[in-house]
């Protein structure tokens, strides 16, 4: 499942980001609420495997692209 293009494409540009992007803000809302080491956490770690999570799966669909063969 995680081998086909199409998941990797919505993990990758949609699904990923999304979550880096609501993390980051729940971050720093915890960090603006006086939450500071959570809140520091949660910017620092969460919301960067997120973000690195997006760029191995845009990477694993370009794989997947070559490894392929054409489908039409």
């Amino acid at each position: 499942m995680l081998r086909k293009p199409e998941t990797l494409f919505v993990l990758g540009y949609m699904l990923l980001p999304l979550l880096a992007l609501l993390s980051a803000i729940v971050g720093l809302t915890m960090i603006l609420g006086g939450n500071k080491i959570a809140g520091i956490i949660v910017l620092v770690v969460v919301t960067q495997v997120f973000a690195f999570g997006a760029f191995f799966a845009l990477r694993a669909r370009k794989n997947a692209l070559f490894e392929e063969p054409d489908r039409q």
